[in-house]
């Protein structure tokens, strides 16, 4: 399984991506090199929001389409907790 996942950055921003194993990549942003270039320097950041897809590619396009929306849109997905509304 992929997840497409959100984080919340120490600066109250958000990082978007995809992965197949979470844990595993929320370690990587926090504590390691191997993490985002974005999140690294707005560490810690925090899980807010994650969705499984079954392929890379199902996570991708709706990665896609997540960090099109507006910041406002992304909090209503994030509180409502589905990924597909707009």
């Amino acid at each position: 399984m992929w997840h497409l996942y959100v984080v919340e950055c120490a600066d109250k921003t958000l990082y978007t991506g995809v992965t197949t194993d979470l844990r595993r990549r929320l370690h990587e942003h926090n504590h390691t090199k191997r993490g985002a270039k974005y999140t690294r320097c707005r560490r810690p950041v925090a899980l807010v929001w994650n969705r499984e897809y079954p392929t890379r590619s199902e996570a991708q396009s709706a990665e896609y389409q997540f960090k099109k929306l507006v910041h406002k849109q992304k909090w209503t997905i994030i509180r409502k907790g589905k990924p597909d509304e707009r």
